[in-house]
């Protein structure tokens, strides 16, 4: 009886297990295939602008989608049901906050109705105007706001939420062209993630070298009697291989230059804004310095004055 127990408790415990593995993995997948199509939209960017046709986009944009609608709560209605809600309807509140941002302006397009419709919209202006990691960073920091419209388990309260903000900081570097009026912000249908362009298998040189020990070891236990013909030749590596390295490396050192161009062109700005910040500074110094000499010689003329209707009293 006491085995039987405990075997059942056993039972309950992994068929509780069952679905916070499935939720984690499904966090995890979600976030590593976000992280492969940011790699795949900075390498194509090397080579074209990157708009509406490219496929590369459009699969960040349908991941990113699902990422934000990821255990998203529904709205409950006056008659106690439940309807699905849209991210922007999250981001809408959570990011009005960030300077300058363009919520009212989607909120404002004619020819967007749908919340799905907008929330496409916002990913990319955003994107456009670089600010894209600004505006998640943002919304995750409220992280009342981000309780109230998410549910336990969601990607944006984890610790994934983090890595999301700090990987789409690379592409501030990419200069996006989109059109708003296109088919790109249809909000009839979801959106479908292609997972085929991450899913390449490629040999380890260790796997290649066991390959061809076993070859070996295969044509040396054959038959003595053995003719050339049926001995199998030892696996060449592919030179293809080095040739994507070697493109890979160059895609790499120029989105390094990329980066390198936009941080410096970043730290310009910011040491003109320091510049002027203490140009303001000194000019605030000055004119409270003045303010003071001022207020000490109205000091001193009202002092003058008391005494002088003293002296006549």
């Amino acid at each position: 009886m006491a085995s039987l127990g405990l075997g059942g408790l056993g039972a309950s415990a992994r068929r509780k297990s069952v679905p916070s593995r499935n939720a984690a993995v499904e966090r995890r997948n979600l976030i590593t295939v976000c992280r492969f199509s940011v790699k795949t939209l900075i390498d194509r960017s090397c080579f074209e602008t990157i708009d509406d046709s490219s496929p590369e986009f459009n699969n960040f944009a349908a991941i990113l989608e699902q990422i934000l609608s990821h255990r998203l709560k529904g709205q409950i209605t006056w008659f106690g049901y439940e309807s699905t809600r849209s991210f922007w309807d999250y981001i809408r509140v959570a990011c009005r906050k960030v300077s300058h941002n363009c919520i009212c302006s989607i909120e404002n397009m004619e020819n967007v109705g749908s919340s799905r419709a907008k929330g496409r919209a916002w990913i990319r202006v955003a994107l456009m105007e670089k600010h894209l990691s600004e505006y998640i960073s943002t919304a995750l920091r409220d992280f009342k706001t981000t309780r109230r419209f998410y549910e336990d388990g969601a990607i944006v309260l984890g610790e994934e939420a983090n890595m999301l903000a700090g990987m789409l900081l690379g592409l501030n570097a990419i200069d996006f062209s989109f059109c708003l009026k296109g088919k790109g912000l249809d909000g009839t249908f979801p959106a479908v993630i292609d997972y085929t362009p991450y899913l390449k298998f490629i040999q380890s040189s260790d796997s290649i070298s066991s390959d061809e020990e076993e070859l070996r070891t295969v044509g040396s236990s054959g038959s003595e009697g053995s003719t050339p013909e049926n001995i199998v030749p030892p696996v060449i590596v592919d030179e293809n291989i080095w040739y994507n390295k070697c493109k890979r490396v160059e895609q790499k050192y120029r989105l390094a230059l990329e980066q390198k161009g936009y941080l410096e062109e970043l730290v310009r700005l910011r040491e003109n804004q320091l510049s002027e910040s203490v140009s303001q500074n000194k000019l605030l110094l000055q004119r409270i310095e003045d303010m003071d000499l001022a207020h000490k010689m109205e000091k001193e003329q009202l002092e003058y004055i008391i005494m002088e209707l003293q002296d006549q009293l």
